[in-house]
Parts: structure tokens; C-alpha cells; sequence
């Protein structure tokens, strides 16, 4: 999608009459587009060529790229570094806050230093607990949890002030998202936490992987009932999904991993295949169409962990990008010769 009013890389859309942000995020969801991010693999590493060729594989098929924060309580490059570095070339990235590492003060000047190097998306997250990863002797710090974090921040926004009340000179012209786990009980509390999300601010979600389409269509028939998906405080919904390598591998996931739901039915799939990543690739893209179908679904969110190389396969073969083209550098040089799909500023 080429926008009327393209920026120079590196520099923000102009902020159109109710949007709150200068990122391409927000155009393609309020666009009506079937929007796709995914998740960059932060290194261990303080090399930034590594961020520039993680990202690069994603080039051409994502909306918008998640810097996590440190995920799963381990220790990685910060997402503040992450999207330091990809912002300067123009991409679109969700910088991830975790309330577990940092306190208010810390967090608002995240904001402020993130919304400035041009992030214009942000992902307001509880945190996992610091015994799930490896430090397990670090303090948490948890002074705010997703909820107040989406306050503060729709606050510092809307209100151009501090939590203090303090008045800042130029708010964060951000959008605003959480993450929720449609796929963990107690299934019927899960829309009205989500409700309460959205009144804290939340105009994005990325869910938790989707492996059981049935409860995906409760989950949002439930959600469409409390009108969170019309009006103009309604939320966009962006369905998780990943490649699992193996039934051996989905079997480890579904024992260990908090909130990941996996059928039996999914891993007799997997273990009856000759060729189980290949399978795995597979079930992601028929996934993937499956979802596209849902009534209310604004878009997917791919987390391939270890399999980042196929993001770009499993996306193009989904068809779900319906011949548009996301932004990456250099793209709109090389499309000069090429049909371009445009989307107006208006």
C-alpha cells in the first residue's frame, strides 16, 4: 500500500482527522486492510547490523514489526534499542513496554524518547514474571500493570501532561495496544477484560497464538456483543499465529508454555505428517485464511520463533496481503515500475 501522502523514510505520516498517530499501523487498520505484523528476534548482541538483517526478512510483508521487551523474562538487545535503530530506516514498529522491569517514572520517558525517535505504535504489556526467564534473582518491579500503563500513556496523548499532572510541550502521538489470551480460561471473563483494556485506552490487540478456530469465533461473537468492535473508540483485532516445528516441539509448548492452547487435533496433524515442519508451515497458512474469515478480525500477528525465515512464505502464500505491498526501505524506488496500489489520504 503506497499512501497519497508519502513521507520521506524515516519521518511520520501526516496524522489524518481521527487518527492519533503518524504510523502506518494505524492507516492500513483504519483503512480497512487486512493488516500483518510479526516479531523481530532481538540478538544477543550489541551489533545493530544483526537488527537491520533480522528485520530485513520481513521486508515487503509486514505492516508493522514488535521490538518485545524482554520476552518471557530473558535478557536481550531492549526494545527501545531495537526500534532506535529501525525507525532511522523507516520502519513501522511497535515498541513493547513491560511494566515488570521498570517503574512510572522510567516508563514515561520511554514514551517520550520512543514517540521522538518515531515510534508510533506501543504495546502496553503486565510482564512476564522474572522466574519464567533467566534471571530469576532480578527484582520485579511491577509498579503499574497493563491497565495503568495504558492510562498514563492515553493521558500523556490526550492530555499532553504526566500522570503528575505536569504539562508536557509536545505530546506522544501514539497508538496504543495490549495483548489478550483468548484461548485461556475463564473463557467468558476473557471479552470483558478486554473491554476494560479498551476503556483504559487500548485501541489495538495481538492475541495469544490461535490454534482452535472454534474458540476464536466465541471469543469474538462475545466480543462484537459488547460493541467493542464499532464507534469510534472501537478496537482492532490482530490474531495471533506461529509455525510449530513438530508435534514433539507443540506437545513441549502446550506442557510449558502459560496461556499456549493447542488441540490434540493440531498435534495428531503434525505427528501423522512426513515432513512435520513443512506441515507445521502449512497449518499456520490454512490457519491464517481460516482467521481471515472471522467476522471482526482486523489482522494477524505471525511469531515464528526460529522459524522467522518463513514469515515472508507463510504470508505470501496466505494471500491475505491481496497483491498490496508494505513498506520497506526502498520499496517505493523499486515500484516506480511496477502497478502501485495506492490508498488515499482521505
Amino acid at each position: 500500500m503506497i499512501f497519497d501522502d508519502e513521507p520521506t523514510p524515516g519521518e511520520g505520516l501526516p496524522i489524518l482527522p481521527g487518527h492519533v498517530s503518524p504510523g502506518r499501523l494505524e492507516r492500513v487498520l483504519r483503512a480497512g486492510k487486512f493488516a500483518v505484523t510479526t516479531e523481530i528476534d532481538p540478538p544477543d548482541s550489541a551489533d545493530p547490523d544483526e537488527v537491520f538483517k533480522r528485520a530485513a526478512i520481513f521486508d515487503g510483508y509486514v505492516d508493522a514489526i514488535n521490538a518485545t521487551d524482554g520476552s518471557g523474562a530473558n535478557c536481550h538487545m531492549s526494545s527501545v534499542g531495537v526500534c532506535s535503530l529501525l525507525t532511522r530506516r523507516g520502519y513501522a514498529m511497535v515498541m513493547q513496554i513491560s511494566c515488570r522491569d521498570r517503574n512510572r517514572i522510567a516508563i514515561q520517558g520511554e514514551i517520550l524518547g520512543g514517540a521522538a525517535m518515531g515510534v508510533a505504535n506501543i504495546m502496553c504489556l503486565t510482564g512476564d514474571g522474572v522466574q519464567a526467564g533467566d534471571h530469576p534473582q532480578a527484582k520485579p518491579v511491577f509498579d503499574l500493570d497493563c491497565m495503568s500503563l495504558l492510562e498514563i500513556a492515553r493521558g500523556m496523548r490526550d492530555d499532553a501532561r504526566f500522570e503528575s499532572g505536569r504539562k508536557l510541550a509536545l505530546p506522544p502521538r501514539v497508538f496504543l495496544g495490549a495483548a489478550e489470551n483468548p484461548f485461556a480460561p475463564p473463557f467468558d471473563w476473557r471479552p470483558h477484560r478486554l473491554a476494560k483494556k479498551v476503556a483504559a485506552g487500548a485501541q489495538f490487540i495481538q492475541t495469544q497464538y490461535c490454534y482452535d478456530i472454534p474458540r476464536l469465533k466465541a471469543f469474538m461473537s462475545q466480543v462484537r456483543d459488547l460493541g467493542l468492535l464499532e464507534g469510534p473508540n472501537r478496537v482492532y483485532i490482530m490474531v495471533g499465529v506461529g509455525p510449530l516445528a513438530s508435534a514433539k516441539s507443540a506437545t513441549w509448548i502446550r506442557e510449558h508454555v502459560p496461556g499456549v492452547h493447542i488441540p490434540d487435533s493440531v498435534i495428531k496433524r503434525l505427528a501423522g505428517a512426513e515432513k512435520q515442519k513443512a506441515e507445521g508451515r502449512q497449518l499456520c497458512i490454512d490457519l491464517i485464511q481460516e482467521i481471515r474469515e472471522v467476522e471482526g478480525v482486523s489482522g494477524v500477528h505471525v511469531m515464528a520463533y526460529r522459524q522467522e525465515e518463513a514469515v515472508a512464505e507463510i504470508i505470501q502464500s496466505s494471500g491475505v496481503l491481496e497483491g498490496r505491498v508494505p513498506w520497506y526501505p526502498g520499496r517505493d524506488s523499486r515500484s516506480g515500475k511496477q502497478k502501485r496500489e495506492t490508498c488515499p489520504a482521505h
